[in-house]
């Protein structure tokens, strides 16, 4: 199935405002990789002077930390609270995706030197009327349906090579439910926008 170019209203709504530059996301990726290691090794990450931060972290935005190991998915588990700033989503994000994400066994301390991380940092989600306004190629997807939910972040469509309607199947798979269930009635997505950078040495 080939979904349709999204209409001006939703295009608009999914306009990006992070504005996070390089120098912002090093901010990030530091927090992350000290969060990172203090949950590994067991400790509690140390929480920097909010007033010590760039203006751009301080703004409210959900963030994913994504963990690989020689080049292989490690771990990604995300903080999904949009009404957080940047800085305090990706600590908390970075705490849990070494130790919790249930695909993969706990990140062990000898690993760290190989681990390598991406940080994603999303915008708020928009409702979309109808799956043709979905466009995998510029932005995440949200599927929520009888308790079920699950998310991709827009690299994941890109890392593959999916269309829009291959992703659709993916996330609604991904929550337990369905290739199909996107174009069922009752079925509410949401797509966003992100924004990312990676430690050198990640690869995607």
């Amino acid at each position: 199935m080939v979904l349709h170019r999204r209409g001006a209203a939703v295009e608009a709504a999914l306009e990006d405002p992070t504005a996070l530059r390089v120098d912002d996301f090093q901010v990030l990726l530091r927090l992350a990789r000290d969060a990172v290691e203090a949950s590994v090794r067991g400790h509690r990450p140390l929480r920097p002077d909010p007033d010590q931060l760039p203006a751009a972290v301080l703004r409210p935005a959900a963030a994913f930390v994504t963990l690989h190991e020689r080049g292989e998915l490690r771990g990604c588990m995300g903080h999904l609270d949009w009404e957080r700033a940047a800085w305090e989503n990706v600590i908390a994000a970075g705490t849990v995706v070494p130790r919790e994400d249930p695909r993969f066994m706990p990140v062990a301390p000898a690993e760290l030197s190989e681990i390598r991380l991406e940080v994603s940092v999303l915008a708020p989600p928009v409702e979309l009327p109808s799956p043709s306004e979905f466009d995998a190629g510029s932005a995440g997807i949200i599927v929520e349906r009888g308790g079920r939910r699950a998310l991709l972040l827009p690299q994941v469509a890109e890392e593959f090579g999916w269309d829009s309607a291959t992703t659709l199947e993916a996330v609604c798979e991904k929550a337990g439910l369905p290739g199909g269930a996107w174009h069922w009635p009752g079925t509410r997505l949401h797509a966003f926008r992100a924004v990312r950078a990676s430690e050198p040495g990640f690869e995607g």
